[in-house]
């Protein structure tokens, strides 16, 4: 079963010892194993940790990328929120 996480959630995951999370799209990823695989350095992914890094996501990876990685990385999904 698939773990729900807020956006206050999620902005918890900040450093190593409580995991670094990022949301992309509805995904919420741990990516703290995964930093030092990261081609780009683990640099942006500390930077992006406890974020919606959706647009920064797709903006230099294809679909192929979460393809790969996303069921190894995913911890959970973003709750639904009501938009006024």
């Amino acid at each position: 079963m698939s773990k729900t996480f807020t956006k206050a959630d999620v902005a918890k995951h900040t450093d190593e010892s409580e995991g670094l999370y990022i949301i992309v799209d509805t995904g919420v990823y741990d990516i703290t194993g995964f930093l030092d695989e990261h081609p780009g350095g683990a640099k942006i992914l500390k930077r992006m940790a406890g974020k919606d890094a959706t647009k920064q996501f797709w903006k230099y990876h294809g679909k192929n990328v979460l393809d790969k990685y996303g069921d190894k990385l995913k911890v959970g999904t973003l709750a639904e929120t009501a938009k006024l």
